[in-house]
């Protein structure tokens, strides 16, 4: 490739990669350190109000410290989404939307991290892992079968040689410097696993728009696409993207080898050497699998969704009237493109079109109008208005709050007998008028003006005549109740 064929190729992908437009962006910093932080990490994906309110407590942090940040959490939201860093799905428990990194946003935010802190490629581990892998194609992919079993021998005398020599001592386990070395290396390759699964999902997602576009662009000689589903071809499983995918979760899903790797990782995590790791990364490394089998969890969901959805397209017959549509949409297009050249585009066209005068609102805000709500179901009587006596307002008034001036006067007056005194003896001395409503004021007087100590035990009679006790929190009253 050119100099001049590779300058046009870089400056086409300037304009056209998100994860190039991002890094570019004049809020780069701020974007990538708000997203990385509630997106990035373990929490791969938030419902839209709850990342509103954490991105709108970051955006007055930032401010604070002199970011000019005029905007809210949810127009930044909706710019980011709209720029292609974040995608917004519904949300698979509630009625609401969820917001989760583009792959394009999971590619920048971790080439941000990697300059932040780079890591050494250069590595024993890593050269060691690249030879193991390069000297097994070579095994695997040699067609002379003699050649395949004399390294497999050779294999099978360097372990020999190495069982010997570990029963006479003669093999030291790893030192933890390289042991670190490898474990870091391990967590390396972990993490742009993230990445990977966000670069799979957009790819099905494609191929999902893809074979849709098929199926309306299919005519009568073209029915490849038509008759494969109604055959009950899954077209998605059965795409490279899809095989590669169904490999891969094989092998993440298989019980023997699942409970082999988390044994794996339990025995690394027992070893000393992990001490040097951090918290963050240890965590990372036990929940490792876990992460991998909710990730392929989530693709093979959105494999089965696709795969029924584009069968259901095709079984009900709805694509013939996306056909009818599409038809009837460029058939208008080539004839206003045919009298383009003779009509300009704001000339009248005294064509009238009715327009319906019902205004165009969301379905679920409309209510059917119940006629039987409006009718009362007795007749109203009126009642004269009657004089009230203040001994029944008094009545009212007891029944319906607590007269704190009577339980008030039964305190002081029983403190002029004793120097201090509990509500159980408040309750002797003078009966609850009240029933329970007197023990609860004696109880709020009590927090507010007294002394707590142990728990008492109170008895009263209600107004309903049966006497009742309970056990109470204790309060001593030492002086006078205002």
């Amino acid at each position: 490739m050119t100099a001049l064929v590779q300058a046009h190729a870089l400056s086409r992908l300037l304009d056209e990669h998100v994860a190039w437009r991002m890094l570019r962006a004049d809020m780069a910093p701020v974007i990538v350190a708000i997203l990385s932080d509630h997106l990035g990490g373990e929490e791969r994906r938030i419902e839209s109000e709850d990342l509103y309110e954490r991105i709108d407590a970051d955006l007055d942090e930032l401010r604070a410290h002199g970011f000019d940040l005029p905007g809210t959490a949810k127009a930044y939201c909706a710019q980011w989404r709209a720029s292609g860093y974040l995608v917004r799905r519904p949300a698979e428990t509630s009625r609401g939307e969820t917001f989760e990194l583009s792959p394009a946003a999971l590619t920048a935010t971790r080439f941000l991290a990697q300059l932040a802190q780079p890591r050494q490629s250069a590595t024993e581990s890593r050269l060691t892992s690249i030879a193991a892998q390069l000297h097994r194609l070579a095994v695997d992919s040699d067609p002379d079968a003699r050649t395949r079993i004399a390294r497999l021998e050779e294999q099978r005398a360097q372990i020999d040689a190495e069982i010997e020599a570990i029963n006479r001592g003669e093999a030291p386990p790893l030192d933890q410097e390289r042991a670190v070395e490898r474990v870091r290396d391990v967590l390396a390759m972990a993490e742009d696993i993230p990445s990977d699964f966000a670069r799979v999902r957009a790819e099905f997602e494609g191929l999902n728009r893809d074979l849709r576009a098929r199926v309306l662009e299919s005519d009568a000689a073209q029915r490849a696409v038509l008759d494969d589903i109604f055959r009950g071809v899954n077209m998605i499983d059965e795409s490279d993207a899809g095989r590669s995918f169904s490999g891969f979760a094989g092998l993440v899903l298989d019980p023997e080898r699942g409970e082999e790797f988390e044994e794996d990782i339990r025995r690394v995590l027992e070893r000393d050497f992990t001490n040097a790791l951090s918290a963050a990364e240890r965590r990372f490394l036990r929940r490792l699998l876990r992460t991998l089998k909710e990730r392929s969890g989530e693709i093979h969901d959105v494999i089965t969704t696709f795969a029924r959805g584009l069968r259901r397209y095709v079984q009900s017959q709805e694509y013939e009237r996306d056909r009818v549509l599409r038809r009837e949409l460029r058939g208008a297009l080539a004839t206003g493109h045919a009298a383009s050249g003779r009509i300009k585009p704001y000339k009248p066209t005294r064509v009238g079109l009715s327009l319906s005068a019902v205004p165009m609102h969301s379905a679920g805000s409309l209510r059917l109008h119940d006629p039987a709500a409006y009718d009362a179901p007795e007749e109203v009587v009126t009642h004269e208005a009657a004089a009230v006596s203040i001994e029944g307002l008094r009545a009212l008034a007891r029944e319906t709050e607590i007269d704190f001036d009577e339980l008030t006067g039964n305190i002081n007056a029983a403190l002029q007998d004793v120097d201090e005194i509990s509500i159980a003896e408040v309750l002797e001395r003078f009966p609850a008028t009240q029933g329970v409503a007197s023990v609860v004021g004696l109880l709020a007087l009590g927090a507010a003006q007294g002394v707590a100590s142990a728990s008492e035990h109170v008895e009263w009679v209600g107004s309903d005549a049966v006497a009742r006790a309970a056990w109470i929190p204790s309060y001593r009253f030492t002086g006078r109740v205002l």
